[in-house]
């Protein structure tokens, strides 16, 4: 496999970045997750844009975006999949120790493995832990994953592949890694940004594309809601069947069948929307 590392491409087993890059040492960098089809990447600019306004957020300096561009295709040609998970991740680069940046300029890792197309439906649960919508952190995709490796894994013990959070406030929030949307007499449902959940690339596709209303609704909207799914990257619009202890249909309700097969018809139209 070769992986892109600060201007070049390498052998996975020489892709190294220093043990004191500032990525590491606390979780001081950003991310983002492509779908590739064939070499080809789904939504890039949509993705490039939040990498900066993400590196902005977290006061990076502008990635060099047709940096970025050329790392993704020498990437993804070096690495040929039919189906793969792009990861671009960028940090702070080389500092001290502790929560001061250095002066040596970000580093930049560009990767690519393979994935397989997931299932239409799922199982979720709800977890204790809160978003805070107030962070300095809400709606940055940062590499300050370790509370979702922890809700996942409680997820995961419970035969479910995601866990929801709510927000301080009791709010629906969102996944670990996925946007979820509710259908409630009829309608389709996310909660808004300012709820403190990210705002994923595929959630503002499902927006737009099947009509949801950005709504705030409580925690336990999810007891009643008609029809639940999720949206990411490699999810695409994937539906919930069960939450917690709640079984709802075994397959796709109306809204979450139409909103699947927009998605399927549009993304087929056009790779970069």
């Amino acid at each position: 496999m070769k992986i892109w590392v600060n201007g070049g491409l390498h052998d996975a087993a020489a892709a190294t970045v220093s043990v004191l890059d500032h990525g590491l040492t606390v979780g001081d960098g950003i991310f983002e997750t492509v779908k590739s089809t064939e070499g080809r990447t789904f939504a890039l600019t949509r993705h490039l844009d939040r990498l900066t306004r993400s590196a902005r957020g977290l006061g990076l300096p502008d990635p060099d975006l047709d940096e970025v561009r050329r790392a993704c295709a020498a990437v993804l040609e070096a690495n040929p999949l039919p189906l793969g998970r792009l990861r671009i991740t960028y940090t702070g680069g080389l500092s001290p120790l502790g929560s001061d940046r250095g002066d040596a300029g970000p580093t930049l890792v560009v990767a690519v493995g393979d994935t397989a197309r997931r299932p239409d439906t799922t199982a979720v649960i709800t977890v204790p832990w809160t978003r805070n919508e107030r962070s300095a952190l809400a709606g940055l995709k940062t590499t300050s994953y370790a509370e979702n490796v922890v809700a996942l894994a409680k997820a995961h013990e419970q035969g479910a592949s995601e866990a929801l959070f709510g927000n301080t406030v009791g709010q629906l929030c969102e996944g670990t890694g996925s946007n979820v949307f509710v259908v409630l007499d009829g309608e389709l449902h996310t909660p808004p940004v300012a709820s403190g959940c990210l705002a994923g690339i595929t959630r503002a596709l499902a927006v737009e594309w099947a009509g949801a209303r950005e709504t705030d609704l409580p925690l336990d909207v999810l007891d009643r809601a008609e029809e639940i799914f999720l949206t990411s990257t490699l999810r695409d619009v994937q539906a919930v069947v069960r939450v917690d202890g709640r079984l709802l249909e075994d397959e796709p309700g109306p809204v979450t069948a139409k909103a699947m097969r927009i998605w399927d018809e549009r993304a087929a139209d056009d790779l970069d929307p």
